[in-house]
């Protein structure tokens, strides 16, 4: 399964990759704001009726045909449950969407066991893993994707996960928590740093910060991959003009 299933198998210099996310929490979509999780409130939005995981998907779809979207199981990432039956569920309702799934997974059979139980790609978050061992095992497997997880200048995980990416798999998002529904633009700084230990070889993906519009044309000139955004979307601060003339 590609990383990103859909129109396009990669990007173009004029388009972008752009993935709606959705946190989930409580059996609920939350609105994320700056990484602190326990004061996520079920989302409010224009684009659904509800903060059902399954209105919330549905309203993204009909703003746009998204191809993938990300999903954030906090619960399980916080060690305080799991979404995996709502996200089966997800999958099963919306066939011709690719999920990726943080889900808080650090250990290998538990990453295994979520492989074989669904379709989803499953994105390992560096600050769930504890060791290298699970990474280095399913790299190659094209369901896995790194999130490489930063709280201000801090990263969370395996110091050596960031120094080495021949660790890395085929697709890696840059997690920059503390700008999650900032409105403070992403972190140019530090996605370029990446971007260089990439080396052309990974695909590198956004996340945290994503204001509008305007903020995607940076975000492609430096060589970032896609872009997740959730408050922009919601909000309306990006249209279904503007993602119409990005993902073409």
């Amino acid at each position: 399964m590609p990383l990103c299933a859909g129109r396009r198998m990669g990007r173009k210099a004029d388009a972008m990759n752009i993935i709606p996310v959705i946190d989930l929490k409580g059996g609920q979509v939350v609105r994320a704001e700056r990484g602190a999780r326990d004061s996520y409130a079920p989302i409010k939005t224009r684009l659904a009726a509800s903060s059902q995981p399954a209105d919330v998907v549905a309203g993204f779809l009909a703003l746009h045909d998204f191809p993938v979207l990300y999903i954030a199981d906090l619960d399980a990432i916080e060690g305080r449950g799991s979404h995996q039956d709502t996200i089966l569920a997800l999958e099963d309702a919306f066939p011709r969407v690719t999920f990726w799934v943080d889900a808080g997974i650090g250990e290998l059979n538990a990453a295994q066991n979520f492989l074989a139980k669904g379709r989803s790609a499953l994105v390992l978050g560096s600050e769930s893993l504890r060791d290298i061992d699970v990474l280095a095992a399913l790299a190659q497997n094209p369901r896995i994707l790194l999130s490489l997880d930063f709280r201000g200048e801090d990263f969370q995980g395996p110091q050596k996960l960031l120094a080495d990416s021949a660790l890395w798999p085929a697709g890696v998002i840059v997690m920059t928590l503390a700008r999650v529904g900032s409105h403070e633009g992403p972190d140019l700084t530090r996605l370029s740093e990446i971007l260089g230990k990439a080396g052309g070889v990974h695909k590198v993906y956004a996340a945290g910060g994503l204001r509008g519009a305007e903020d995607i044309a940076p975000l492609s000139a430096i060589g970032v991959e896609g872009v997740l955004v959730a408050s922009a979307l919601h909000d309306g601060r990006l249209d279904s003009k503007a993602l119409a003339q990005w993902m073409k």
